[in-house]
C-alpha cells in the first residue's frame, strides 16, 4: 500500500470567561521524535531529535536539527524543527507562536524478521500554532508504504494494527495522539506517530515520530 498524502488538524480554544491560569503545556516545543527499543540483549536508543522551544518573551525563531540516524531495524532521515514567536500587535502586547517538526526517509524494517511489513514514510511534518484565542495542531504524512489497511482518512488517536503476513499483530501504531489538559486551558500536545512493539515481534519498547506542544499566548 502506498499513500501520497494524508493530513489533518485539531483545535483547542480558550474560554472567554475563563480566569487566567498556568498552562498545562509549555509555550511551544517541537521534536522530531525518539526511539527506545530492545531485542534479546540488544538495546537501540535514539535520543530526542531536532528539539526546539519558543522564547515567548522575544520575537524570533529558534531552530533544531539532527542528521540522519540508523539503528538495527530503524532508519530516520535528516530532521529539523523551528519554534517561532511573532508580535502581531505591539500596542496590546499580543503575540503568536508556531512550533514545527519535520522529517524525511523514515523506515522501520525491524518487523520483517517476523514476516511483517517494511514501513516507510517519505516525508512528514507536525505543527502546533498558538495565539491569545487558543491553539491548533496540524500534520502531514507523505509517501507511505507498507501500511496495509490504513484508512484514507486517519481520525485523531487512530490505532493501527501492524500485522505479519499470517495475521499476527506485531506492533501497534497510534497516529495523531492529542492530549488536552483537564480542565482545558486551551493548550495541547500532539504526537504524530508512536509505534509500540508487541511481544510477538520479538522486540520491546517503542519508536516515536514528531511531537509538538503549545499554549495560548498572553
Amino acid at each position: 500500500m502506498r499513500k501520497s498524502l494524508i493530513a489533518g488538524a485539531v483545535v483547542a480554544l480558550t474560554f472567554a470567561t475563563a480566569a487566567p491560569a498556568l498552562a498545562a503545556n509549555p509555550p511551544g516545543t517541537a521534536s522530531a521524535g525518539s526511539a527506545d527499543f530492545a531485542k534479546a540483549d540488544q538495546t537501540f536508543t535514539v535520543t530526542p531529535l531536532a528539539v526546539c522551544a519558543v522564547n515567548p518573551d522575544v520575537a524570533g525563531t529558534v531552530t533544531g536539527s539532527s542528521p540522519a540516524v540508523s539503528r538495527s531495524g530503524l532508519k530516520i532521515g535528516a530532521t529539523s524543527s523551528t519554534c517561532t514567536t511573532e508580535v502581531v500587535n505591539p500596542d496590546e502586547f499580543l503575540t503568536r507562536t508556531k512550533s514545527v517538526a519535520k522529517g524525511t526517509a523514515f523506515e522501520l524494517s525491524a518487523l520483517t524478521a517476523q514476516r511483517g511489513p517494511r514501513l516507510k514514510i517519505a516525508e512528514w511534518s507536525v505543527n502546533c500554532d498558538a495565539d491569545d484565542k487558543g491553539t491548533q495542531a496540524g500534520w502531514q504524512l507523505k509517501g507511505m508504504s507498507g501500511w496495509t489497511g490504513l484508512p484514507q482518512t486517519i481520525p485523531p488517536g487512530y490505532v493501527h494494527d501492524i500485522k505479519s503476513n499470517t495475521g499476527t499483530v506485531l506492533a501497534k501504531a497510534k497516529f495523531t495522539d492529542t492530549v488536552f489538559p483537564v480542565p482545558n486551558d486551551g493548550s495541547l500536545s500532539m504526537t504524530l506517530l508512536k509505534i509500540t512493539f508487541e511481544p510477538s515481534s520479538g522486540y520491546t519498547g517503542s519508536v516515536t515520530v514528531g511531537t509538538v506542544a503549545c499554549s495560548p499566548t498572553p
